[in-house]
């Protein structure tokens, strides 16, 4: 069984920072692509960034400069760094990723979401 959790969400004022975790646990031979995603209320779900494996990284053209996604291997960990919050950041923010909890198979898995407000 493959779970992701997440951590760091909260209330920031406009301009602020926080920093958001998400740990892979389960049975897992291998983690592929991580990323987070966020949904607004009455809004669809968006990609925020994505790193590859090996580190590249992907990010929307609206937080471009100001959040810095990263991945810890060792420890099955991706982390989104976001500065210079905006109101408009406001969302819950979801962890994603491509795991194969063994040779053969490879799945998507979501996060719980954690929730991130920004105060204008």
């Amino acid at each position: 069984q493959v779970q992701l959790v997440e951590s760091g969400g909260g209330l920031v004022q406009a301009g602020g920072s926080l920093r958001l975790s998400c740990t892979a646990s389960g049975s897992i031979f291998r983690i592929d692509s991580m990323g987070w995603y966020r949904q607004a209320p009455g809004k669809s779900r968006e990609l925020v960034a994505d790193i590859t494996r090996g580190g590249s990284t992907n990010y929307a053209d609206s937080v471009k400069g100001r959040f810095t996604i990263s991945r810890d291997n060792a420890k099955n960990t991706v982390y989104l760094q976001m500065n210079s919050l905006k109101p408009e950041d406001t969302a819950v923010y979801y962890c994603n990723a491509d795991i194969l909890p063994s040779r053969w198979f490879q799945r998507n898995y979501w996060g719980q979401g954690t929730q991130v407000t920004v105060s204008s």
